[in-house]
């Protein structure tokens, strides 16, 4: 489903994981194109979570294939998600409270020079370069030097967003991510995620507030009991339709038609 006509970014296809006797997922397929924003949704237990877990290595899959870039590839952990750019904001963000906001951007790729034989960090250097990066795609924070602890949930989120546009990630999943906020913040961190499809990034937003994802989103996956219920683009489907498909699994009469014999 390229609307584009070239390879999908990310392609999952007859998914299927079992816990044990469970099958928790029966025959999932899911896919992600080039510079789009995707709503994964499904109601508690419709297994949503557990196929981002697969897409980024934290479950391995009982069968089924992934595709990245039109490459089959197999997803052992999360460093390997990483490492082909896929990140994933959670929804305790796992950010660092005590550090600041400049070593939370660089955590694990943190800027150093040397001092005789001794390699330390460049903390001026990273400040600078977190406001800069941040100030590009129009997150404007106090000081980089100020602990990720006093910020606001909305403000995290943000920073969260704005380290994987920064260090080039082709592929952002948000995990709830508007959880908690208040309206204010809630629209930030949809600008947010709109700025980082205008940068070249392609984005999962998983979420239970139907009205948040509608705003952004450019088409939507419903799961339901395991399996998909379909695929919708938003232009051809209204945000209660996608709520009460989100509730019962079931698709509108008029979303089942499908033209014959290829007439539009």
């Amino acid at each position: 489903m390229s609307t584009n006509g070239d390879t999908p970014l990310v392609e999952m296809r007859d998914i299927i994981k079992r816990f044990g006797t469970i099958e928790v997922l029966r025959g999932v397929d899911f896919q992600v194109n080039r510079q789009e924003i995707v709503g994964l949704l499904g109601d508690n237990g419709a297994g949503k979570s557990t196929l981002i877990k697969i897409l980024t290595g934290v479950y391995s899959l009982t069968s089924g294939d992934i595709y990245f870039e039109g490459n089959p590839v197999t997803i052992n952990s999360p460093h390997e998600a990483r490492t082909l750019g896929i990140e994933t904001v959670y929804q305790d963000l796992a950010l660092v409270p005590l550090m600041s906001i400049a070593r939370n951007f660089w955590l694990g790729q943190e800027v150093t020079h040397r001092i005789g034989p001794f390699e330390v960090l460049d903390k001026p250097e990273m400040a600078r370069q977190t406001r800069d990066a941040l100030a590009d795609i129009g997150i404007h924070i106090r000081n980089p030097n100020e602990p990720v602890g006093s910020l606001s949930g909305g403000e995290r989120q943000s920073i969260a967003i704005g380290r994987a546009v920064y260090f080039g990630k082709k592929l952002l999943i948000l995990d709830e991510p508007t959880s908690a906020l208040s309206v204010g913040e809630t629209r930030k961190v949809l600008d947010y995620t709109l700025a980082a499809k205008e940068r070249g990034l392609s984005v999962i937003f998983i979420t239970h507030n139907i009205g948040h994802v509608h705003q952004v989103a450019d088409r939507f996956t419903i799961i339901s009991h395991g399996q998909k219920v379909g695929d919708f683009y938003k232009d051809e489907v209204s945000e209660l339709e996608v709520a009460n498909m989100v509730m019962t699994g079931e698709v509108p009469d008029r979303l089942r038609l499908v033209p014959k014999n290829g007439a539009d």
